[in-house]
């Protein structure tokens, strides 16, 4: 079975068309945002889904049928799979047709991509491989990744890759909150090492993804992935700017937004109060590190978007600095609206940066967690009753429903354009 794109109700796969890898047990290394999704539907569909992930807290919570990660439905489906034998998980992998790497990626210190988890997932599947094997990497890297490390390594298995092992690179393109659906319903670029080792990806990929599954070669599908979110940071940068320099004419940048976008040929996308998530923060650092005289434009839009907290930072400790005691509300933490998904987050960094100033008391509202080990949660009202200085990092729906007249006598500092 597989997940309708409008209702999200269990309907029936697309029919195969090489059944050998339509029946393959699937092992699936890394259970986070991205591989505990896949591994469910995977294994809703009917493959026998072995999960891997290194932390056992992760592992021992799947197995009871639960998720660690909110993401909408994800419960329901995971508690199916695990229920019905077809999903289980561990801390090392085991034997398996189809391998699919979904680890982190980050940026370590100089933007210098940290490849770490890739290796270590790599090397992991060296006991197990057999020949015919495909190996499939998700996680987002540099070009050159997977024809050079992980076929390096899985080389030391003894095995030849791009012959006795097919090894491919297909990237995510999906949105938090929309996981599910999009898992199924994006379009999907798909690179082997050799042609075999395409052809025999693809075929998987088609076997449930709604989308078109496009072939290509392993190189280019890790260029695409970097291009796809280096092309949104260049445009947020571009909003971000203009954020700025609208606060230095004194005109309001919501209002500019929303009338140079009624030009047929123009659409500017919102600003905020910096760039986060584990994609499009990240992956543009790995096109400037593999092409650092190159890539001028897209170092200088990371900079723009790296920048802003500061001048967040700055523009509350102005406004702070005015008060006596001032009880400062920041609502938000998450990287985008409506999710828990606190990675490479700016308004994490804010907060933190805030507290450090020492400029007041510094009260946090974050509706979608319910703990953090930094910061003390409250409540909206709480927030709002108690705040002398609100700021909105963060367009939650909760804070959509704040009126108006809550925040009367109370400084405002709206990085959304929640209350314009």
């Amino acid at each position: 079975m597989e997940i309708d794109l409008s209702t999200q109700e269990l309907v029936s796969p697309k029919p195969a068309r090489l059944g050998s890898i339509r029946e393959s047990t699937v092992c699936v290394v890394g259970l986070g945002y991205i591989g505990l999704p896949t591994a469910s539907l995977l294994a809703s569909w009917g493959h026998r889904v072995y999960g891997v992930d290194s932390a056992l807290h992760v592992v021992e919570t799947i197995n009871r049928g639960e998720i660690h990660i909110v993401e909408p439905d994800l419960g329901a489906i995971v508690k199916g799979a695990v229920g019905s034998g077809q999903l289980t998980a561990s801390c090392t992998p085991c034997e398996a047709d189809v391998f699919l790497i979904a680890v982190p990626t980050p940026s370590s210190e100089g933007n210098v991509p940290d490849l770490s988890a890739v290796e270590a997932a790599a090397r992991s599947l060296l006991p197990v491989l057999r020949p015919g094997n495909l190996v499939i990497l998700e996680s987002t890297s540099p070009v050159g990744t997977t024809d050079g490390l992980v076929a390096k390594i899985l080389a030391e298995s003894g095995y030849t890759p791009g012959d006795d092992l097919h090894i491919a690179y297909c990237p995510e393109r999906v949105l938090p909150g929309r996981i599910l659906t999009e898992l199924v319903e994006n379009d999907r670029i798909v690179g082997g090492i050799t042609p075999a080792s395409t052809e025999v990806a693809v075929d998987f990929y088609e076997g449930f993804i709604r989308g078109e599954v496009i072939a290509t070669d392993a190189r280019t599908a890790e260029m695409v992935k970097l291009t796809e979110n280096s092309f949104r940071d260049v445009n947020i940068a571009f909003a971000n700017e203009l954020s700025l320099i609208c606060d230095e004419l004194d005109v309001s940048v919501w209002e500019l937004i929303r009338l140079a976008n009624r030009h047929p040929r123009v659409d500017i996308l919102q600003p905020g109060p910096g760039v986060g998530g584990h994609c499009i923060a990240v992956d543009p650092w790995f096109l400037v590190h593999g092409a650092p005289k190159q890539a001028r434009l897209i170092k200088t839009a990371r900079e723009v978007n790296d920048l802003k907290p500061e001048w967040v930072i700055q523009r509350v400790c102005r406004h702070a600095r005015k008060m006596r005691n001032p009880v400062i509300a920041c609502l938000g933490l998450a990287f985008k609206a409506n999710v828990d998904d606190l990675r490479e987050s700016p308004a994490v960094d804010i907060v933190r940066a805030l507290v450090a100033e020492s400029i007041g008391e510094i009260l946090v509202c974050e509706p979608n967690i319910k703990h953090h080990d930094e910061f003390e949660l409250v409540s909206v009202q709480e927030a709002l009753t108690r705040a002398d200085l609100v700021l909105v990092l963060v367009d939650h729906k909760p804070f959509l429903r704040i009126r108006r007249e809550a925040l009367q006598e109370k400084v405002l500092i709206d990085t959304k354009g929640v209350f314009l």
